[in-house]
């Protein structure tokens, strides 16, 4: 008997399927239509290095849904690229002395060999990379049609500014103050920048969020508080002394009366000068420094201070002067980035009026309460409709609801408010200041202004440099034969824009150029996008939902609105998958504990690793990486591989309508069916492999039965063949099969689904004792009575059991 040699098996087994472009899937004739498309895809690496194995676990996933689909007969596109610019790539260029375009390649080229190792059934005639003109040029252009529409505009504003990388970061890229990728202390700064004006959408990306029905709620939660949208008032506090005004926006104008101070953010354009010349200058200014630079995340989530500015605001509704202080709990970010503090009907200025000895003022009771003392420790922030006000001026004794109108009303009538619609969500900032990145295609022009680039002289190619260092300003700066150029208006001298896009501009639309993605004349063709959009099934990690998720649904709803494509959303199914642990933690190179997926093929096989990478536990969940885990499944191919190669030198036997093994293997096919299919599980498919191994094994040599064995052997590579198809397809071809990959999915025979005999697990206090095999059909109290005088589970049992649970036809579990 052969021995099972994974690394030449799998070798050969991809020579095949390169050779036969066996996962190539071309475009419609125009016109036409493919019959059952379908458009699975999970997120594109970053390629800033190797794959990890979460990569694995993810495109494994992937993988093994497209093999079913694929042999359930549908036309299956399953492409890949590379999410290659932005700043990890620069700064391992920085930090290796090359350039980043060749340290980008490097790991191009490396990430897609072991993807080619590992097997993986994708199209690889649509790679992309985001790094190349050929991309690039249509991200440019995709740009200027956003300008064209108005929803893309340049202005100042305050950034979070990590004076190390010399770029503007994100959010979400702060932490503890400090830059998520290098470290350094993070400083606010203001600058004129480019934004996308996606608050345009939020309507739009809230309500047709009922289009998602095949989404996680945790994600549409997610993206719900992002954009925030609540009804309520702008409300017109004014500066004493200075007469600026102060816009807020509340969703409670019923409690103005109660407004004790004021709160602005340390971002607010105001605060400079609302400090200027005064004693209260130089703190304020250390306070914004330290503060302003922290997420918003950390701020919500840190005890409440800040620092009085010495000035006083005027409310509007009762002409009192209230002090104004700037603290980091207030956010630009949401409303006007300034609020009227309640502090007797919020928490948050509750606890601050706590901290600095500021006036409570109660002005909403509950129902039959009399305005006397708060009627809970802490804020009153019980809300219902049948509250009313008091000292309240003319207000007092109207309900909530019929306060809130009337106040905004009396506001409105004196134009120092008006109803309006609030949003947390803000304009889209895009422009960074680094090298590798998409060049915006702008010139500016004194006589003209912002010039957009004409199509026709697109791409506007990314320069070479000498030095691509940060150094405060974009190091396109530096490229001055490429900066100084002819104003495509009026032919005079302009320069270019030397920001560069965010990435994740370039991978809001990705999956559109894969499905044309050798179009030279747009980014892709209608007609073929709409053949295979929506993608049926995105796959990829739940940190990506409020920012590429989001950016992706913006990008597709303003596509759609130019008549660019016909779809609304792009991802009609999206499935976001857990994260893989070693001793505890995320697998990391500084903490010592990342599995290599190299030398784990190089030790086990790419068979075995892909068994094992599902077989950890629930897709969705996290999960612990164990290396006698993946020997497990190992032992598992060892097994299939001599129980195949045995029944192989036996001989064909004609295939058996009846018999136990016969009906276990239609079990098999229809347990791992629904949980792929239904129930996006792919960890118990594997379990029931095991579990039809198990019953197959011990009748291997059993000629008389030698007809089922040979059908499960059989039933058992073909369900194998998604997770380990390298090995399916080796022993299916021993078999004198060929090209398991095309055969068609089994379909389970209901039939031959019912049980004359079924196997029930007992367990007491959840630990397995025995297995009873009883008739299909045994009531409850049969099960019950048959687990109680098993020997094996008496053992077990001391005194009468305090609970029982019975599952008819599976379980018994007794807990004593």
């Amino acid at each position: 008997m052969e021995r099972y040699d994974p690394q030449a098996i799998e070798e050969k087994w991809q020579r095949v399927w390169e050779d036969e472009q066996a996962f190539v899937v071309p475009n419609p004739v125009s016109g036409e239509s493919e019959p059952d498309a379908t458009y699975i895809l999970e997120m594109l690496p970053y390629p800033s290095g190797e794959l990890h194995m979460g990569h694995v676990f993810n495109y494994t996933l992937g993988d093994v849904f497209t093999h079913v689909r694929r042999r359930q007969g549908m036309t299956v596109l399953r492409p890949m690229g590379y999410d290659a610019f932005g700043l990890p790539a620069e700064n391992a260029a920085i930090r290796e002395g090359g350039h980043p375009r060749v340290i980008t390649n490097r790991n191009i080229e490396s990430i897609r060999r072991q993807m080619r190792r590992m097997g993986w059934a994708i199209d690889w005639s649509r790679e992309v990379s985001t790094c190349e003109p050929e991309y690039y040029r249509w991200t440019q252009w995709i740009f200027l049609r956003f300008f064209e529409k108005g929803l893309a505009y340049r202005k100042e504003a305050p950034v979070k500014w990590c004076p190390n990388d010399q770029t503007v970061l994100a959010n979400e890229q702060v932490v503890d103050g400090m830059c998520e990728r290098c470290g350094a202390e993070v400083e606010s700064k203001s600058l004129t920048q480019w934004f996308f004006k996606i608050t345009d959408y939020a309507d739009a990306l809230l309500d047709e969020m009922e289009l998602l029905e095949q989404w996680p709620e945790r994600v549409l939660t997610m993206q719900r508080n992002w954009i925030g949208r609540s009804a309520g008032a702008r409300v017109l506090f004014s500066v004493a002394e200075l007469g600026d005004e102060l816009p807020v926006f509340t969703t409670r104008p019923d409690t103005l009366f109660g407004a004790t101070f004021f709160v602005i953010a340390p971002e607010h354009p105001l605060v400079s000068k609302l400090v200027a010349g005064t004693e209260h200058e130089a703190a304020v200014a250390e306070y914004v420094r330290h503060t302003s630079a922290r997420s918003a995340v950390e701020r919500e989530a840190k005890e409440k201070d800040g620092v009085f500015t010495g000035r006083f605001a005027v409310n509007p509704v009762n002409g009192e002067q209230i002090p104004i202080w700037v603290a980091d709990y207030v956010l630009m970010e949401y409303g006007t980035g300034a609020i009227m503090a309640v502090p007797a009907h919020d928490e948050r200025d509750h606890a601050f009026a706590e901290r600095y000895g500021l006036e409570v003022r109660q002005v909403v009771v509950a129902p039959g309460g009399d305005g006397g003392e708060m009627p809970t420790e802490g804020a009153y922030v019980a809300h219902s409709d049948d509250e009313a006000l008091v000292n309240s001026g003319s207000f007092d004794g109207l309900s909530s609801p019929e306060a809130k109108q009337a106040i905004t009303a009396w506001l409105a009538e004196r134009e120092l408010g008006e109803e309006t619609i609030g949003y947390r969500l803000r304009d889209w900032l895009l422009s960074r200041q680094r090298y590798w990145g998409c060049p915006i295609p702008i010139v500016h022009c004194e006589k003209c202004g912002i010039v957009a680039v004409p199509d026709d002289q697109l791409p506007v190619v990314l320069p070479e440099v000498e030095d691509f260092k940060p150094k405060g300003r974009s190091p396109l700066a530096t490229a001055e034969e490429w900066v100084h150029t002819a104003c495509p208006t009026c032919g005079g001298a302009a320069m270019r824009e030397t920001d560069t896009m965010d990435t994740f501009v370039d991978s809001s639309w990705y999956f559109l150029r894969y499905t044309d993605s050798d179009n030279d004349k747009a980014p892709f063709d209608r007609e073929i996008a709409d053949k295979w959009m929506p993608v049926r099934q995105y796959i990829g990690g739940i940190e990506h939902a409020v920012l590429h998720l989001l950016y992706a649904r913006f990008f597709t709803k303003v596509l759609n609105d130019l008549g660019l494509i016909g779809v609304r959303e792009p991802f009609a199914r999206l499935f976001t998958q857990g994260m893989i642990y070693r001793g505890g933690a995320k697998m990391s190179k500084s903490k010592g504990n990342v599995v290599s997926p190299d030398e784990a093929i190089a030790r086990y096989g790419a068979d075995a690793m892909r068994l094992y990478i599902l077989y950890m536990g629930p897709a969705e969940q996290d999960k612990e990486w164990q290396d006698t885990g993946i020997e497990g499944t190992v032992r598992l191919l060892e097994r299939v591989w001599r129980l195949a190669q045995e029944v192989a030198a036996r001989g064909p036997v004609e295939a058996p309508v009846e018999g136990e093994l016969v009906r276990a293997s239609h079990r098999a096919i229809s347990r791992v069916s629904d949980d792929i299919l239904r129930r996006f599980q792919f960890h118990t498919p594997i379990a029931a492999l095991f579990e039809l191994v198990n019953e197959v094994y011990p009748l291997k040599d059993d000629v008389a039965r030698a007809g089922e064995v040979r059908f499960a052997t059989e039933t058992i590579l073909s369900l194998l063949q998604p997770y380990a198809p390298h090995v399916a397809e080796e022993l299916w071809a021993t078999l004198g099969h060929e090209r398991l990959w095309q055969t068609p999915w089994p379909v389970a025979d209901p039939e031959l689904l019912v049980q004359d005999v079924v196997e029930i697990a007992v367990q007491v206090n959840g630990k397995l004792r025995d297995r009873l095999r009883v008739a299909s059909g045994t009531t409850e109290e049969e099960l019950l009575a048959l687990a109680l005088a098993s020997e094996k589970v008496k053992l077990h049992l001391d005194g009468e059991p305090r609970k029982t649970i019975v599952v008819a036809g599976r379980l018994v579990n007794i807990v004593v």
